[in-house]
């Protein structure tokens, strides 16, 4: 259980932008720094103090990482600006949107009021409703739902339609309860004003759901637009969240490219397991053992029945050489091979190879539980190179 007075919340990975400062030619009298303003971009651009991270941003949406220092003078970070104006996420069940008026010393926060309190020093508002020295500042949590991180991203806006079209779409999704799928955007709005046309980018958030279905609550029976509790597996430094990504599926072609992805990764336990089979079962398609393919099994061939793995004996310690398997599940069997396989650092194309070189070509997608059982057997014991 959670300490009851600590608030509990997601790490941020990095920011997501839409826009970014350019320099003017000029240079300010007063700091003798040169003048920036502020310039809007047609495509998303994301910053982190973890550059491993954004790299991974890069390989899935363009882009180049680069390192970043913020003008405010915040530590330096890094950033990537990516080739995508649109970016499929999970919107959180909570905290999604939040909203303050806001002032800023450069990079330090003096002024957070909701409009009738001032938070920071706990007195009334100080602005002048008509002419107000605080910014309009709207906050957006969201998971990236490809990149393999756990954490949140936020993007800030400090424009005026992003605060009041945000937030009525923050309510409407906390009634699913959960993770939902949706689409993280950019459009560009034209205004008249006095002084002529302004363009702008404004953030946008699109559901994978219908507002009917998400009033309803008959979204759970349907496509993974929500994850409401997925199973708690195993976490460990740097892993995915592979349970939210599973949840978020559209396909069990994408389950399958995560079931491959995990046991290349070393990330492939029991309880994952359970929660992939699962989602590739509710898509209509059950998962079977260790396949070489990044496709899962369709409904068309089920898993065939495996023999039950041969009875083994302790040796002189007492010890078993492999785990006995009660039901013979050639899934079992196959955790347990690529676990002793990391061991000597084998990725899962390379069990897979010195599997079929020791079995006559066969590969472990369509071998019996004792030819795995066998297998396995003969990596601990050294036997395979």
């Amino acid at each position: 259980m959670p300490i009851i007075d600590l608030q509990m919340r997601m790490r941020q990975l990095g920011e997501i932008r839409i826009g970014h400062t350019i320099d003017t030619g000029r240079i300010s009298e007063k700091t003798q720094k040169p003048i920036l303003r502020p310039a809007k971009l047609n495509a998303f651009r994301l910053t982190s103090p973890s550059r491993e991270i954004l790299t991974q941003v890069a390989e899935l949406y363009g882009g180049e990482v680069q390192p970043w220092t913020p003008a405010n003078g915040g530590p330096a970070e890094f950033e990537v600006y990516t080739k995508a104006n649109r970016l499929p996420i999970l919107i959180p069940p909570r905290d999604a949107v939040s909203q303050w008026y806001e002032l800023y010393a450069g990079s330090r926060c003096t002024r957070r009021c909701d409009g009738q309190t001032e938070h920071k020093s706990d007195r009334p508002c100080m602005c002048d409703p008509e002419n107000r020295d605080c910014k309009t500042t709207t906050r957006v949590n969201v998971m990236l739902r490809d990149v393999p991180a756990l954490g949140q991203w936020l993007l800030v806006s400090k424009g005026y339609y992003a605060a009041v079209t945000l937030p009525p779409a923050a309510e409407l999704l906390a009634q699913a309860g959960g993770y939902v799928a949706g689409w993280l955007g950019m459009e560009e709005k034209l205004v008249q004003r006095d002084e002529g046309p302004a363009r702008f980018m404004v953030p946008t958030l699109d559901v994978e759901i219908t507002p009917a279905a998400l009033m309803a609550g008959s979204i759970t029976g349907g496509p993974a637009a929500v994850a409401s509790g997925p199973e708690r597996v195993a976490i460990t430094g740097g892993r995915p969240d592979y349970a939210a990504l599973a949840a978020a599926a559209k396909t069990s072609d994408e389950v399958g490219k995560l079931w491959t992805k995990a046991n290349q990764n070393g990330h492939l336990d029991h309880g994952l397991a359970k929660v992939l089979r699962d989602r590739a079962a509710a898509l209509g398609a059950p998962m079977k053992g260790p396949t070489s393919s990044e496709q899962p099994p369709t409904a068309e061939t089920p898993a065939e029945q495996p023999p039950a793995a041969a009875e083994q004996q302790p040796d002189g310690d007492g010890a078993y050489p492999v785990e006995i398997v009660d039901d013979g599940a050639v899934e079992e069997i196959w955790f347990q091979i690529i676990a002793a396989a990391g061991t000597r650092g084998w990725t899962t194309e390379q069990v897979e190879v010195r599997f079929a070189q020791a079995n006559g070509g066969q590969m472990p997608a369509t071998a019996s539980a004792d030819r795995l059982t066998a297998f396995l057997r003969a990596i601990k014991a050294g036997e395979i190179a």
